[in-house]
């Protein structure tokens, strides 16, 4: 599962790989949201975790990891 996290006042997004349930991204975003001082915790495919302060998100995309294609003739 692929989740893209835009962060506020950062150029660059965060893209994390998660073998999460796109279910289980969403109540935690949803979770950090609503706490008073939340902090988005998400664990990559690696087992590393990725920790960001809930009032600092601008966005969440969560999305199916794509297989990438190589070479002239993929379409």
């Amino acid at each position: 599962m692929e989740v893209k996290i835009g962060v506020q006042h950062v150029a660059r997004e965060l893209i994390v790989e998660s073998a999460q349930a796109p279910e289980e991204i969403e109540a935690a975003v949803n979770a950090a949201l609503q706490a008073e001082d939340g902090v988005l915790a998400l664990a990559d495919e690696r087992g590393r975790k990725l920790l960001v302060p809930a009032n600092r998100l601008a966005y969440v995309e969560i999305g199916e990891q794509m297989e990438r294609r190589v070479g002239f003739g993929a379409m």
